[in-house]
């Protein structure tokens, strides 16, 4: 065999790694993209859960403390804003001012002794409160999943090709500073 030879099938072996790595690195790209797309399915089913309990919970609070209308608006208002957010920043945002109306909602129903003993007021909270386990769970996979995905189209030699396809970076679905806050509520207003 002549040199020429030789150097030809190294050539066309290292090629061939070359397009083998390339498309394992492709892929490897989309299957990260995709999973945080799954991820963020979750998020979006366990977020329309939680929509459709807030209706009832309201009902439920109106018939007992029918004088708290602000605290009622401002939750059906939180509630609808959230349900037309777009992209994880904006759903983030509403969400955080959801979960502070409810925590008004909640911190209301403690001056109705009534209503914290009605068995449906019961039934709907606990719901809310497994239904927001859910939705942090949901959404720590989804921020594991842009942090993994992130991380490879940032590290070389990954970047090459994710840069070569358009791959590009997402969004994390995070809490913002004010909604770590305790709820203040006074009833003396």
């Amino acid at each position: 065999m002549s040199a020429i030879a030789l150097i030809l099938i190294i050539a066309i072996v290292l090629v061939l790694v070359l397009i083998a790595w390339v498309i394992g690195q492709y892929n490897s790209l989309v299957k990260l993209r995709n999973k945080i797309e799954g991820a963020w399915a979750q998020i979006d089913v366990q977020l329309k859960r939680r929509y459709d309990l807030i209706p009832n919970l309201v009902e439920t609070v109106k018939g007992y403390a029918s004088h708290e209308k602000e605290t009622l608006e401002a939750v059906i208002q939180a509630r609808n804003m959230a349900v037309s957010a777009d992209g994880p920043a904006s759903q983030a945002k509403n969400e955080n001012i959801l979960t502070g109306a409810l925590k008004s909602l909640f911190a209301v129903s403690e001056a109705y002794p009534d209503l914290k003993a009605n068995e449906n007021f019961m039934q709907l909270q606990e719901e809310l409160r497994g239904t927001e386990d859910r939705i942090a769970y949901a959404r720590q996979y989804y921020n594991d999943s842009v942090l993994r995905y992130n991380t490879k189209i940032e590290v070389f030699p990954s970047s090459v090709i994710a840069n070569s396809f358009n791959f590009t970076e997402r969004e994390y679905f995070e809490t913002d500073e004010g909604s770590r806050e305790n709820v203040q509520v006074d009833f003396n207003n």
